[in-house]
């Protein structure tokens, strides 16, 4: 099986800024660009930071209401500097959570969801910025087409990696959602079908109905003609 990587789903073409470059520069290379961050990078390259959308409504919530009806909000010396900042250097949030090309959608959502952030800017082995994935970006693995997975199951998993005949094992696919029936060689074959399914990109669930010829996980060691497994989600 083939999973995709972040190199497959990151936009390579990266806007990107300097520490130096001004605020409104920055929130118009946002709204021409439709995008909500864009990369600090250095001379080399490398990022150092991120300036996005919530940076620069710091200099928003910094200001006095003009109607008055809105009492000032309290500031921490970090979140009045930022306020006050007119370049990237002082917006941006830093230091940087990078991704590499190589990993997979597993190894960059669950890096977002420890870092509690929503992109990534992606870079090579010199730490030089060659893309950005986001969150979005991510959950394209989920529109892959019914028939795609269908088939990556049955030929990948079935065939190439268990061996067993497309014959036997029935697969079937709706919105991502995997059910499994018919028969495999051996009963400790089906928790090993289950997880390699779950795997493939863009299955949002699995459900077998599977039977088994022989129950290798008895521990008589007693051959069974027939088995039914419990259906499982």
């Amino acid at each position: 099986m083939r999973h995709r990587t972040v190199a497959d789903l990151m936009t390579h073409m990266v806007v990107r800024v300097h520490r130096t470059t001004p605020f409104k520069e920055i929130a118009k290379l946002l709204d021409e660009h439709d995008i909500t961050a864009v990369p600090v990078v250095d001379a080399g390259d490398q990022p150092v930071g991120i300036v996005s959308e919530a940076d620069l409504l710091r200099k928003e919530t910094g200001r006095p209401d003009p109607s008055g009806r809105i009492s000032p909000t309290p500031q921490q010396p970090h979140e009045r500097a930022a306020s006050e900042a007119t370049t990237a250097e002082g917006l941006m949030s830093s230091p940087v959570v990078c991704a590499r090309p190589e990993w997979n959608v597993v190894e960059a959502a669950r890096e977002m969801q420890d870092r509690g952030v929503k992109r990534l800017p992606v870079v090579d082995e010199m730490g030089r910025l060659v893309g950005i994935v986001s969150r979005s970006d991510l959950l394209r693995v989920f529109l892959r087409r019914d028939s795609a997975i269908r088939d990556e199951i049955t030929e990948d998993v079935v065939v190439r990696t268990l061996r067993e005949s497309p014959l036997a094992v029935h697969v079937e696919v709706k919105n991502g959602q995997v059910t499994l029936g018919g028969s495999v060689a051996r009963r400790s074959l089906v928790p090993v079908l289950l997880r390699l399914c779950q795997s493939v990109d863009g299955v949002v669930c699995v459900e077998e109905h599977l039977q088994y010829e022989r129950d290798d996980l008895d521990e008589s060691g007693a051959r069974s003609s027939a088995g039914t497994g419990a259906s499982r989600k």
